[in-house]
């Protein structure tokens, strides 16, 4: 079932269960705080995961068919979902329920959908019948129905700025709805291929959009005007999958980006799709920046660009032999236009692929929803906010307010209690040279293996050396006895090590000297031996 759960082993208390989507994820958005991140995948269920811990802390099983795309409003509490079933519908993330579905006159498979800003109106579009659907919020009821697409509706945006909704479609143009003017098209735009994906900037003044050629071109939604494109099918890398009868590179010129998404500033922009790198782009520019590789799992279909030599034989490639048909099997082929496989297939290898990006609001990460699942991707190579027996009254002011009253102790204690590396750092180098011994002695036994670690990290990197050796002697002089476990774990460890090193030592001179007499052998591990041994006690 694709679960995890946790038992406490002593007890036999069950702790808590954690599942993911059972099949493709499709769909991604970030909350407005950037505190969560909410998922839709095929397998018809809406999970919202906690950013910090990566949990799942609530699933919506309301949708009967594939979820194809979700959305938070900009309150934060109230997401949309919209499902192949004929479906979209809100949750509520107070009460954890569905309390609204809108529906259309007629069935219709919805694949794209978007909010305001305001989130009264919920937009979706229909991939069958080429029509975009308005609802209100707060009554539920079906406000308009928006014709003149002649191709499915492949994605929808709104403008962060103004009540103007953006529609991509396969029929090569991009419409700009004017929901203040009864609803009509306040533009439209040519494209030069079909329209995969449209995403407004941050502040509302420009307009991207994928191409089903490979290109992204941003656009002027005031003036109608384009300002400039980028050629990223060079940058997309496609594998060569196993029952590709072309290179890797021919089958490259057929793909394109499906899901961009602009940064928290606006300066670039994120592009994934059929491939299984995730390309960042520098906007004023116009050139590629970075290429993220979202994976290096070769169970994956598509993720290497030559097919393995192993695989041949004098017929071609193994998966493209037909070794069943005299059985009366089927071939493990996917048809031509499938790109999902054969779920029943017991050979199953599905391509890597990104479904969807978002940039989160506060721009230290971005997230994807991709083959493997839900990545995200951070500039904070940790947690920034750990803390430690926190309570309202321990701030960086108040932190500052104990080192100008020179109560030093007290002042290590909050700061390890706040647990931020800079202040840390700020408030043992504030610290007297010649107050180390004195506040040292005042620590209590739980501060002092933090402080101890910490001071260990600030030796290898920190250029006051003799200021943080000083409190390293400090607090093993006056604390030693205290810290006897965690010097028996590592006399441990390097006794294992010694050992480790005769044994090869032994081998090793066996090995490489056969005709040596014993007495011979004897003297070489014993010089090996010794010389481990003394070099473990320098290291010690």
């Amino acid at each position: 079932m694709g679960q995890l759960l946790v038992w406490e082993w002593q007890s036999e208390l069950f702790v808590f269960k954690q599942q993911g989507h059972f099949n493709n994820v499709a769909s991604l958005a970030y909350s407005p705080d950037g505190q969560h991140i909410v998922t839709g995948g095929d397998d018809g269920k809406v999970k919202v995961w906690n950013t910090n811990s990566g949990l799942c802390f609530v699933t919506f099983t309301e949708h009967t068919s594939s979820v194809t795309n979700v959305t938070f409003t900009s309150s934060g509490f109230v997401i949309v979902s919209a499902s192949l079933d004929g479906t979209v519908r809100a949750f509520d993330l107070h009460r954890y329920r569905n309390f609204r579905t809108f529906t259309s006159p007629r069935p219709a498979q919805f694949s794209s959908l978007a909010v305001d800003v305001s989130g009264e109106l919920v937009s979706a579009g229909a991939q069958d019948s080429f029509e975009i659907f308005l609802w209100s919020m707060q009554t539920g009821r079906l406000l308009e129905v928006l014709w003149g697409h002649e191709g499915p509706v492949s994605c929808l945006c709104f403008s962060p700025v103004q009540s103007i909704l953006a529609s991509a479609s396969w029929d090569r143009t991009i419409r700009l709805w004017d929901m203040m003017d009864s609803w009509q098209v306040k533009e439209t735009l040519p494209l030069t291929s079909d329209g995969l994906s449209v995403t407004y900037r941050p502040d509302g003044q420009e307009l991207a959009v994928a191409t089903l050629n490979g290109e992204i071109s941003f656009w002027n939604p005031h003036t109608a005007t384009q300002s400039g494109s980028v050629a990223g099918r060079h940058d997309l890398q496609m594998g060569r999958k196993e029952t590709d009868k072309i290179t890797a590179k021919q089958s490259a010129k057929g793909k394109s980006f499906t899901s961009l998404c602009y940064s928290a500033d606006g300066e670039s922009i994120l592009a994934g799709g059929q491939s299984k790198f995730v390309c960042i782009y520098n906007v004023k520019e116009q050139m590629l920046m970075k290429k993220f590789e979202i994976s290096c799992n070769l169970s994956f279909d598509a993720m290497e660009e030559f097919l393995d030599r192993r695989k041949m034989t004098e017929f071609g490639s193994l998966a493209l032999v037909d070794e069943g048909a005299g059985d009366g099997d089927s071939v493990n082929i996917s048809l031509p236009g499938v790109r999902r496989g054969d779920m029943s297939s017991r050979h199953f290898k599905p391509d890597i692929r990104v479904s969807s990006l978002r940039f989160s609001p506060t721009g230290r990460s971005w997230a994807a929803t991709t083959t493997e699942g839900l990545l995200v991707y951070s500039l904070d190579g940790s947690l920034v906010f750990d803390p430690y027996d926190l309570d309202l009254d321990v701030t960086p002011a108040s932190i500052r307010k104990q080192l100008r009253l020179q109560d030093w102790a007290f002042a290590i204690v909050l700061a390890f209690r706040l647990n931020e590396k800079a202040l840390k750092q700020e408030v043992l180098e504030t610290v007297p040279h010649d107050k180390i011994r004195v506040v040292c002695g005042s620590l209590l036994d739980i501060y002092v293996e933090k402080l101890l670690g910490f001071v260990a990290a600030c030796l290898e990197k920190s250029g006051h050396l003799q200021f943080y050796m000083t409190w390293a002697q400090s607090l093993l002089m006056l604390h030693g006895q205290k810290l006897k476990n965690r010097c028996d774990f590592n006399m441990y460890n390097i006794r294992y090590a010694v050992a480790l090193s005769k044994q090869r030592g032994m081998k090793r001179a066996a090995e490489e000297d056969e005709g040596v007499e014993e007495e011979d052998e004897e003297e070489l591990s014993e010089e090996m031996s010794e010389a481990s041994v003394e070099d473990a006690e320098m290291m010690l």
